[in-house]
């Protein structure tokens, strides 16, 4: 009988099994080896995009990190640059994404802390991006940037006693570094107190004098001081030192605001284009078709104008609307495309016009976050030959302040004007003044604009005046405590303040004269020729180097020599309101 054949011995199994550990072992020698010749190929094109950052070439810094990535999907901080750059060309979920790998990847990189912060800012989650700044400041508790982040975030949040105290203490921690005393300045600016600020941005400029972003905060705080010859110089040194493309843009958009408050509207309007461009942070695409007008004849043209920046801006771009009427021709058509609330004063106003709704939404795009004007009436009207934002025209039409004609650009509803003078009647005697205190967009950096309703008592209490509420929104708390406090009457009419613009345009038209804030009201009332005074913290880029708002018919503009002071500018309104209704 044949014999089975034998069974291997333990000792071959185990020499089988030496030679699969040993070819293995090779195996991961081999790929330790390739992983590290990925990462460092992987890191000299990283090093290229970290270069191309620094030198403010953002997208070639984003296209390097992605061959970064490409090479060695484990580099950390090769995701950590791409999302850098993603997040600064504006695709804002895409980097959030990307810093997240990075963050799983290295997560004792505390660097992410602060991008992570700076991403969820951007989203408007101001809780979770102060989360990130406390945990970075507690990783990092001597690295100013956690301070510098959690200072301007908490004065986002409207917490500015918090942001100053945070933002102090970290400067007797590190007296030396210019950030911090640059963030101190800007959350000073911020309250109002423009003044005081420049004393840090003093130091700060003392400490580092080539930081670029120093100088655009500092030219932000002279022109809240009417100061605008200083602010033009501070934005003029921020341009000479400035090398991020987009810190650049920033700076020179500010500086044309400023260049038009000065009155040098040539220069001013034509560098306030800025805002069309794509990179800018406010940058609004329109779809449509048609290019945009360059100040080409329009003689027989088929012209298309939007309106742009809020209720209070197309009513004071409209300015234009007359000259653009003209300048079509005949022959010609104009196209306006405006706020739905607006239709109807502009479409009376402008019979020869057609006049449509823009529609706002945002994009669908992977990030979901690019704002889009749509013009969908002009799928029945017609695509126009060009087009172009509202102001844009201003460039080619006011190119001096002399260019201004001062006359009514909006007609009101006649029939609703003469049944808003009778129902005026019945509530005394004229002469009849509305009033508007403040935005409804009042966030916590744009309170310091306006006052409080309880701070005109001086105004409310003049002898003679019939008071008319113009404010819109919810006013009824203000005007009762007024009420209250004041004893005296603001006679609310029958009109929707905030939707019905039409009435409300009718309601200004039958008044004797409005006293306002900078407010969409007040250019209501403006665009349509009543008298108006524009109450002002200090001095508004509108004004264009002047006393008044030639933009409209009749206006005037009170404002206290110290930003904001209301306190003394309210007798003096007082006193002009007084001998007004003396004069009448």
């Amino acid at each position: 009988m044949a014999q089975p054949l034998p069974l291997p011995s333990l000792d071959s199994l185990s020499g089988v099994d030496a030679k699969l550990e040993a070819l293995a072992k090779l195996e991961a020698l081999q790929e330790e080896y390739e992983a590290e010749v990925d990462r460092a190929r992987s890191n000299k094109v990283l090093a290229r995009a970290i270069k191309a950052w620094r030198n403010g070439k953002i997208p070639r810094a984003g296209e390097l990190a992605l061959q970064a990535v490409n090479i060695d999907e484990g580099n950390a901080k090769a995701y950590h640059v791409l999302g850098m750059a993603l997040e600064r060309m504006g695709h804002i979920h895409k980097s959030l994404v990307t810093y997240t790998r990075a963050f799983e990847l290295d997560p004792d990189d505390p660097e992410l802390l602060i991008n992570l912060g700076l991403i969820a800012w951007n989203l408007k989650q101001n809780d979770g991006a102060a989360r990130m700044f406390a945990h970075y400041i507690a990783a990092k508790p001597d690295s100013p940037l956690g301070y510098n982040n959690m200072g301007s975030i908490l004065c986002d949040m409207g917490r500015p006693q918090e942001a100053i105290q945070t933002l102090r203490e970290a400067i007797f921690r590190m007296p030396h570094e210019p950030i911090l005393w640059n963030s101190l300045a800007t959350v000073l600016a911020e309250e109002g107190r423009a003044e005081e600020s420049l004393v840090f941005y003093a130091e700060a400029v003392r400490l580092d004098p080539s930081f670029a972003r120093l100088y655009h905060n500092l030219g932000y705080a002279y022109a809240h001081l009417g100061m605008l010859k200083e602010s033009l110089e501070a934005y003029d040194n921020a341009l000479t030192r400035a090398v991020d493309p987009q810190e650049r843009l920033e700076t020179e958009h500010s500086r044309a605001i400023c260049l038009i408050g000065s009155g040098m509207l040539k220069e001013g309007f034509r560098e306030f284009e800025k805002r069309n461009n794509p990179r800018f942070r406010a940058f609004l695409s329109h779809i449509t078709k048609a290019p945009m007008w360059k100040g080409e004849d329009l003689n027989g043209k088929r012209l298309m104008v939007v309106g742009e920046q809020g209720l209070g801006d197309e009513f004071m771009f409209a300015n234009i609307l007359p000259d653009l009427q003209r300048a079509v021709g005949e022959s010609g058509k104009l196209q306006i495309a405006v706020d739905p609330r607006l239709i109807a004063l502009f479409q009376r106003s402008y019979p020869k016009a057609d006049v449509g709704a823009y529609d706002d939404k945002t994009a669908i795009d992977p990030d979901g976050n690019k704002p889009v004007r749509f013009l969908p009436f002009i799928k029945e009207q017609g695509e126009p030959d060009v087009w172009c934002p509202m102001g844009s025209a201003l460039q080619y039409l006011r190119k001096d302040v002399a260019s201004f004609p001062h006359e009514a650009f909006l007609t009101p509803d006649a029939a609703r004007v003469d049944t808003f003078r009778k129902a005026l009647a019945e509530k005394g005697s004229g002469p009849y003044v509305g009033i508007c205190w403040r935005s409804m967009m009042l966030a916590a950096k744009r309170a310091k604009y306006y006052s409080a309703l309880t701070m005109w008592e001086p105004i409310l209490t003049t002898p003679g005046v019939t008071f008319v509420n113009l404010q819109y929104g919810d006013a009824a708390g203000d005007i009762a405590a007024a009420k209250e406090m004041f004893g005296i009457d603001i006679h609310q009419m029958d009109v929707d303040l905030k939707d019905d613009i039409d009435g409300a345009a009718a309601l200004s038209a039958a008044l004797d004269l409005v006293i306002s804030a900078p407010t969409a009201a007040a250019a209501n009332a403006g665009a349509i020729g009543t008298e108006v005074w524009f109450l002002a913290a200090g001095r508004v880029w509108p004004q264009l180097g002047t006393d008044e708002y030639p933009w409209y018919r009749k206006t005037r503009v009170l404002a206290p020599q110290k930003f904001a002071d209301w306190n003394a500018l309210m007798p003096r309104v007082a006193d002009e309101l007084a001998a007004l209704a003396k004069a009448r």
